[in-house]
């Protein structure tokens, strides 16, 4: 078994050192191999690289490995963080892959090797988080419990099912790890220069053995309670429309954007984590009990400005400088009918809290020298809820200077310009915006594995089989309108909906606001002023907040309606949670897999390995609803005949059933001691994500006309039939069919290069396109329903390098030879194709989800697509490298992580509209600005310098300090246009400092 404890993990455990308690390994044995490894009982910091190294080349299987030496030894804030360090790992670094203007400094979302199906365990057992996906938010798990993290990136027949890029699989330590008694104890502070504060981190582990009657028994207890503090600036530039009327006497196409803005985001978080570990063994027999929850709280808070100009094409520059594409560089905006400039002035605050609790129960039976049976039982639960509140006002500028010609957008204020800021006239209550959902997860897993080994045999080993049921259920709600955004006063409404804007100077509107200072912007790099903002509890004091902002437009709503003398005013209403079916999502799944696998090996030739199959059999059952509601028919039409059909509701569960084989081959040959090959092919499956199988359906009929106002005879001209799905319960699970191939040198005791060359060919990986839906019409003629939702619409490839390299410069002189290296790199490639390719050179329609073009290829402000786009979250290339000293009680390391430009997402806020210019020759609209857009947002190459620095004084005591992200690195984002790669936004973060403290006894 994966998760068995054995003298070589713990040897590993408590000897490995690298960054101050940690080893790297790229590649650590599957543990269900280490009782084969001869136990290797080693001190001091060399001998943990040694061991790492030993336990890297007697693998059974291609694992990448950090392990902790002790409680709170792992490098980093956040497991997400730990896992960037490994070889073919990268980390996405916004909070939300569908709201990228949000940075997230400890890291979010994890690709292996490309890619995004990645699957994660809690010591060899399923775990997750309540999100409607299938993998863990890393982000939500103390690292302060973690034994080590093994990432394995070939699939063999006895890991559970479920992965593509890579398995994620977290350790806790288990009693027997340790000879006896142990305790320790780890604190840290960690100061963040930008944010000015400082936040505490405490953990500590406590376990003891006995020896008894009855047996062996052991007893482990750990704790971990951490605060973290950190706050991003950014500076936001808006996309670029094309214009030939912004300069006057302009000639030909410039590309103006609408404007730039700021913004502030403090994040806050406390993450506690239990961890507790009864073990017992007798004879032939032992067995684990263990419990394990993560509870995270989050809250962020944001201010920030952002354009909500009515018309860009309403803009003029003065005194512009353009780029060689056209596009602004320098230029004063105003409008060009004397109007002002619209901002948005927010106070956001955004609050999560998550649980993950998991307890599992092994047992292992030796019956004789050749039987090993085992049994494993798990239950884990996760919940999550979230409350998201956005209150805004407007703001209203005469003039915005923008200066692009440098790295870091800049905007250029007079006193003019800061003092209309000031102004409260210039300000008005603008809108309120509120979102909540809950989610919650369970599953119940048993998983019964034996193993007879091959006393009599020099060519086989041994023989695993096994099986393993699990039932996992999963809900997940939102709230109405999912993010329900209303108007307070917007200028568009002035005149037909109310009478004017509720400004601040207005004594019926005063108050609820204070003057917001963005102090030590970007470290002090910038200057920017000040703004009128809503209060922090206006945002929190939903929604008795929300309804006295609302009551602002009600009044000027009846003021409108009786200086016209017609009209109504709607009440505002709050958004609420679980009272609309379609907004939530129910899932049902069960899972049957059966495994055999044999292991061999041939002295004479040092070639060994495994081969084995897995099956799997699961059956998917989603609770949704289809509902239909269609347009009322005339009495008289004529021309195209409008199917009837009646209105309806339906309530239906959704049952997908589908059995998966899963062949796996492991080969290694030992050309010498030192140098090794390793071969793995293999099938892997990533099943959908839960919230791509939700099961609700709205399906919509329309006709369009003209109506003879005499005879009242309707000529009906074309009728469509289209509908939108959340998800689509019928999904088939993504397929991938890979190989790896690897060498290994391993020159010194410590000293090792080694290589990766990988390859995965993917079958219906989901995208969201169209697909038929029929229905039944009076006359029980089906008709087709053109429906958007998610199909397994793809295939591709995903190819790459890996490289390795680790040393210690023994042959230095004196205090030298304590100098060492790690270094790693990673190439990726990938393509795409669809099974039906959608390649249209012009965008058309609205901002839908049927505006399959506009969602998978990307729409220009010029009405042009992009196509062609790489998969999501693949940089080509990324490293980390490493300088290392070690020696006596100094150990300390630098430590640079770097990964290349990579595609987030197309159609995603900030950078989405309906206003792009049609330029489709062919097109009756051709000029108008009625196209959606949607622009490619990319993230830019970035790398991030960390380095610690720690003193052992005795085999108790370790002090240090550490500091992460030491240059100020500034993390860019771009937005993909037709004049080029344009910077959407550079967010800085600063740096931070961890003094620590660690003491076993």
């Amino acid at each position: 078994m994966r998760f068995q404890r054995t003298a070589v993990s713990i040897a590993a455990t408590q000897a490995a050192l690298l960054w101050g308690g940690l080893a790297l390994a790229q590649t650590a044995p599957a543990p269900k191999e280490a009782e084969k490894i001869e136990t290797v009982v080693v001190s001091g910091k060399r001998a943990a690289l040694q061991s790492a190294q030993k336990i890297k080349q007697s693998s059974d299987e291609i694992v990448d490995s950090i392990v902790a030496s002790d409680i709170g030894a792992l490098p980093d804030r956040s497991v997400t963080e730990v896992l960037q360090r490994i070889v073919g790992v990268t980390i996405d670094r916004t909070m939300s892959k569908g709201d990228p203007e949000h940075y997230s400094v400890e890291g979010s979302g994890v690709s292996i090797r490309g890619l995004t199906y990645v699957r994660s365990e809690l010591n060899g057992r399923d775990s997750f988080s309540a999100n409607g996906g299938r993998a863990l938010n890393f982000e939500d798990v103390p690292p302060e419990l973690m034994a080590g993290v093994d990432v394995y990136k070939n699939p063999s027949a006895e890991q559970i099912e479920g992965s593509i890029g890579g398995l994620v699989n977290l350790r806790t330590a288990l009693p027997f790890d340790y000879a006896g008694f142990k305790a320790s104890l780890s604190a840290k502070n960690t100061y963040s220069t930008l944010k000015g504060k400082n936040r505490p981190e405490v953990s500590g582990l406590l376990s003891n053995t006995w020896n008894t009657p009855a047996g062996k028994i052991g007893m482990l207890l750990s704790l971990a309670t951490s605060k973290s503090g950190t706050r991003t600036d950014a500076f936001q530039v808006e996309p670029f429309y094309p214009r030939t009327d912004a300069v006057a006497g302009q000639t030909g196409t410039y590309w103006v954007p609408k404007g730039s803005q700021w913004r502030t985001l403090e994040f806050d978080r406390k993450r506690d984590g239990t961890y507790a570990a009864v073990q017992w063994k007798k004879d032939n027999m032992e067995s684990s009990l263990t419990y394990f929850q993560s509870k995270y709280k989050m809250q962020w808070d944001e201010n920030a400005i952002f354009a909500q100009i009515g018309s860009p094409y309403n803009i003029s520059v003065a005194n512009g400088q353009w780029d060689g594409n056209g596009a602004l560089t320098y230029g004063t905006l105003s409008m060009k009918d004397g109007s002002k400039l619209d901002f948005g002035a927010d106070t956001r605050t955004s609050l999560r809290n998550s649980t993950t609790r998991d307890v599992g129960w092994n047992f292992t039976w030796r019956p004789d020298a050749q039987w090993t049976l085992k049994s494993d039982l798990q239950f884990i639960t996760a919940k999550t809820n979230s409350f998201d509140s956005t209150v805004a006002t407007g703001a209203q500028m005469a003039k915005e200077t923008l200066d692009l010609r440098g790295s870091i957008p800049s905007l250029v204020f007079d006193d003019a310009d800061r003092a209309a800021l000031a102004n409260p006239a210039n300000y008005y209550w603008a809108f309120t915006m509120e979102h909540m959902d809950r989610g919650k997860a369970t599953e119940k897993a048993w998983k019964g594995d034996a193993k007879y080994n091959f006393t009599d045999s020099d060519f086989f080993h041994d023989l695993r089989f096994g099986v393993r049921i699990a039932e996992r259920d999963a809900e997940t709600t939102n709230s109405t309108g999912n993010y329900h955004w209303a108007a307070i006063t917007q200028p568009w409404q002035v005149g037909w909906n109310i009478s004017g804007l509720a400004r601040l100077n207005d004594p019926r509107f005063s108050g609820d606001t204070y003057t917001h200072e963005f102090k030590n912007f970007f470290n002090g790099k910038a200057s920017v002023p000040s703004l009128i903002m809503p209060t922090l509890a206006t945002a929190t004091g939903f929604p008795t907040s929300y309804a006295k902002l609302q009551g602002y437009h009600d009044i000027l709503c009846a003021e409108q309606v009786a200086a016209q003398g017609w009209g109504s005013c709607d009440k505002w209403t709050p958004a609420t949670l679980g009272v609309d079916p379609a907004l939530t999502n129910l899932q049902k799944e069960s899972n049957r897999a059966a495994y055999a696998q044999l292991r061999f090996g041939d002295d004479s030739m040092n070639i060994d390995g495994n081969v084995g199959l897995r099956l799997v059999r699961t059956q998917a059952t989603a609770h949704g609803s289809t509902v239909y509601t269609g347009k009322a028919i005339p009495p008289n039409t004529t021309g195209v005949s409008v199917p009837v059909i009646k209105d309806f509701s339906e309530t239906k569960d959704y049952t997908n059933t589908y059995t998966n084989a899963l062949p796996s081959l492991n080969l290694r040959w030992k050309q010498s001691n030192e140098l090794q090959y390793r071969f793995a092919l293999g099938t892997g499956i990533s099943r959908p994500d839960f919230s791509q199988l939700q099961a609700q359906t709205t399906l919509n009929q329309d006709f369009a006309g003209t109506t003879d106002q005499n005879s009242g005879v309707t000529n009906v001209t074309s009728v469509t039939r289209t509908g939108s799905a959340a998800g689509n319960p019928m999904l088939k699970p993504i397929r991938s069919n890979q190989m790896d191939l690897t060498a290994e040198w391993y020159f010194s005791r410590t000293g090792s290069l080694t290589g990766a060359v990988f390859h995965k060919q993917l079958k219906d990986v989901i995208i969201n396109q169209t697909s038929i839906i029929g229905l039944p019409d009076s006359a029980n003629k089906i008709q087709d329903f053109v429906v958007t939702s998610p199909i397994n619409g793809a295939k591709g490839t995903a190819s790459g390098v890996e490289l390795a390299f680790q040393t210690y410069f023994d042959m230095l002189p004196g205090a030298f030879s304590g100098l060492g290296m790690q270094a790693n790199y990673t190439y990726v490639n990938s393509k795409t194709k669809l099974y039906t390719p959608v390649n249209q050179a012009y965008c058309t329609g609205g901002n839908s989800a049927a505006n399959v073009n506009l969602n998978l290829n990307g729409c220009d402000l010029d009405g042009r697509t992009f196509g062609n786009l790489p998969l999501q979250n693949l940089s080509k290339n990324a490293f980390n490298l490493a300088l290392m000293y070690d020696q006596g009680p100094i150990s300390a390391r630098i430590a640079y992580s770097w990964r290349s430009k990579y595609l987030q997402n197309v159609n995603v806020n900030g950078t989405q509209g309906g206003d792009a210019i049609d330029t489709n020759p062919s097109s009756p609209t051709k000029g108008q600005t009625n196209v959606a857009w949607a622009l490619p947002t990319w993230a830019d190459g970035f790398g991030q310098l960390d380095a610690g620095l720690f003193y052992k004084f005795d085999d108790k005591l370790t002090v240090g300090l550490e500091g992460s992200n030491l240059t100020d690195s500034l993390y860019r984002q771009l937005m993909q246009q037709h004049i080029g790669f344009k910077t959407r936004a550079v967010f800085a973060s600063g740096p931070r400092y961890t003094v620590m403290m660690r003491y076993s006894f």
